[in-house]
This record gives structure tokens, C-alpha cells and sequence, in this order.
């Protein structure tokens, strides 16, 4: 056979369509989206009955983190997002992986900036909304007020004759935890949400960083199939064996079926938050798919780099030089959080100097 052009490498690389035969039901992937500091993260220890937030730096979240909670009715998987504008771009993924939205609206504060910037993310992802008014227990807590609020940006809870469910909540007194499980459960069957588990899993990696001694470590979430420790997995334009799985409670398990977040170890690096990930049935595959990518993405990036003509090199040698490079190097812990770095610095760009991240 010949290769008629490059990109043929990424072809067949996700398989056959699922049969609805083959299809079975799955848990659905939640996630908590809402203002900072409106209780996302309360809420969901409350749901888990762990202290998450106590342990973060001002209560707020970094990355994005994704929990597997049981309950009588069965699984939910809940990714809770950061707040901040910054963490926009994250955001913007969680809810393009997701089934649901609970958009935590404190009763006390009402609708601000990232709770309609979550509104416009669900809305775009079409995602149902189910509203959590968190914080019932507060003196001044106004959950007409909000219910107002959320009508101007097109959420109408079934009160009012609408779609969005709507659940009272307070976090801290565990109040209304049952009936936002129960409306959850009650969501998700309308959706019919089902997965083939019987073949190669494929995903998107929720997050990644490398740690000492244990290389680089990938959590990722499972949309169909079963991932098994030994896979050969491409995820963005890293690859690698699949060494180890842990689940959330970071317990090593042997296989992880779809709706389940789990980390990774074994891959070649750290690849994007975001990226799609696949199983492949060997090395030589996934080699030459992850070369390919690798070479994508040099290209884009040395074409980035301008050449000049003398004309333009004597020109600009006449003109005043005034854009100094600020040369920076951003170190995080995880990807999402190098991003979100990335992104503020570039808007604080002037006339004075220009920032280069190396």
C-alpha cells in the first residue's frame, strides 16, 4: 500500500462504532461549576464526607479534580472546577466531557461573573443545569432573589414552568445533599446515558503532571471501553504502556470501565488537559501516530518565528526599539494551571515591553 498523505496515520485510530446491542448504561459525569468561593467544593466534600477544601490555599480549587462517589441508585461521577476567570480555558473543558452541570449559586450572593460565564459553558456543551442554592442556612440567604437572577440568563427552574431543576442545599448543615442525588439520578435516566465497556477505551485526560519517582502521572476519564493496566495507550502526542491505574482514592485497581476517573503511569510525558486519549494494539502504531503529532505541532511552532528581508531589517533598525522581551519561565505543578498562567500573562502585554514565555 502507499501513503497518500501523512495524516492517514491517525485514521481507524478509534475504532469501530458501537452497535446499540453492545451498549450498556453508565454512571453520569457531573460537573460543579459556579462562582468562587459559592461552596463548590463544600458541596462536594459533603457528597463525599471528606475535607477537600480545607487542605487548598484560600479554599480555592486548582485543577480540576474528579471523584466517583456511590449512592443507593448507583454510581455519579462529579468533576469539580476552579472558579477563577483564569481558569476559564479548564472550565471550558470540564463541561464539553460532561453529562450534567450543577451550577452552584450562593442564596446569599446571588449571580455574578462566573456564574453566567458556567451558564454560557453549560449552554454551549448543551448540557442540562440542575441550580444548587447553597448556603439556605445564612440569615440574608434570598433564593427568590436568585431564582429572579438566573431567569435573565435563561435558566427557569420547574417552579416557574421551566426546565432547570432547582434544589435548596446548604453544604455546611448537609441540608437538601439527598434531594440534589435524587435530581441527579432523576437527570441522567432521561438521558439514557450508555457506553460499549466491552472494547479498547478511549477518553479525555483530565489532567497531568510529572511527579518525582513516579514520572509523569495522567488522570483521565473514561468515555467507552475498559482500560487494563498493560494497555498501549496515545493520549495527545505522548504514548506509553500502561504501568499502573488508581482510582480516585488513589487505590490500584486493574481496569477501569467508562464514566470512571482514573490516573495513569506510564507514558512517554505530559500531555495537554484536554487531549483525547486511545488504546492501540501496538507500539509500532502508536509511534508512528504520536511522531506524527509531534512533528504538527514543531511545525506550528516554528512557523511562528518570522523571516525578515534586508528592506524590513533596515527599516525597523531606524525605528525606535522599544519593545523589550520579558523573558519568563512559568513553572506549576499541573498543565491546567501552566495554561491558565499563560493565559494572564499574554494579557498584560503594553507598548513598553512584550512577554515571551520560554
Amino acid at each position: 500500500p502507499k501513503r497518500v498523505s501523512e495524516s492517514d496515520v491517525e485514521i481507524g485510530l478509534d475504532g469501530q462504532k458501537d452497535t446499540d446491542e453492545e451498549m450498556l448504561q453508565r454512571a453520569p459525569v457531573v460537573t460543579v461549576m459556579g462562582h468562587v468561593d459559592h461552596g463548590k467544593t463544600s458541596l462536594l466534600d459533603t457528597i463525599r464526607e471528606k475535607k477537600v477544601s480545607k487542605s487548598e490555599a484560600g479554599g480555592i480549587t486548582q485543577h480540576i479534580g474528579a471523584y466517583t462517589v456511590e449512592s443507593d441508585k448507583g454510581k455519579i461521577t462529579f468533576l469539580d472546577t476552579p472558579g477563577h476567570a483564569a481558569f476559564s480555558q479548564m472550565r471550558a473543558r470540564g463541561s464539553n466531557i460532561t453529562d450534567l452541570v450543577i451550577l452552584v449559586v450562593a442564596a446569599d450572593d446571588s449571580v455574578k461573573d462566573q456564574t453566567i460565564e458556567a451558564i454560557n459553558h453549560a449552554k454551549a456543551a448543551k448540557c442540562p443545569i440542575i441550580v444548587a442554592v447553597n448556603k439556605i442556612d445564612l440569615p440574608n440567604a434570598n433564593v427568590p432573589k436568585v431564582e429572579a437572577d438566573l431567569m435573565n440568563y435563561g435558566i427557569v427552574s420547574e417552579k416557574m414552568g421551566g426546565e432547570s431543576l432547582l434544589v435548596e442545599v446548604s453544604a455546611k448543615n448537609k441540608l437538601g445533599i439527598d434531594q440534589l442525588m435524587e435530581s441527579i439520578h432523576l437527570q441522567s435516566e432521561l438521558l439514557e446515558l450508555k457506553a460499549n465497556p466491552n472494547r479498547e477505551a478511549s477518553g479525555v485526560v483530565i489532567e497531568s503532571k510529572v511527579e518525582t519517582g513516579r514520572g509523569p502521572v495522567i488522570s483521565v476519564l473514561v468515555k467507552r471501553g475498559t482500560l487494563k493496566v498493560g494497555d498501549i495507550v496515545i493520549a495527545g502526542k505522548e504514548w506509553g504502556k500502561v504501568r499502573a491505574l488508581s482510582d480516585d482514592e488513589g487505590i490500584r485497581i486493574n481496569s477501569a470501565e467508562p464514566s470512571t476517573p482514573i490516573e495513569i503511569l506510564g507514558l512517554s510525558g505530559a500531555p495537554s488537559a484536554g487531549d483525547e486519549f486511545v488504546v492501540v494494539d501496538s507500539e509500532a502504531r502508536a509511534r508512528e501516530v504520536t511522531q506524527y503529532r509531534g512533528r504538527l505541532i514543531r511545525i506550528k511552532d516554528n512557523a511562528s518565528l518570522k523571516r525578515e528581508t534586508v528592506e524590513q531589517m533596515i527599516s525597523s533598525a531606524s525605528e525606535e526599539k522599544i519593545d523589550k522581551d520579558f523573558p519568563i519561565l512559568i513553572k506549576a505543578d499541573v498543565h491546567g494551571s501552566k495554561e491558565a498562567l499563560e493565559q494572564s500573562l499574554k494579557k498584560l502585554e503594553n507598548k513598553e515591553f512584550k512577554i515571551k514565555i520560554l
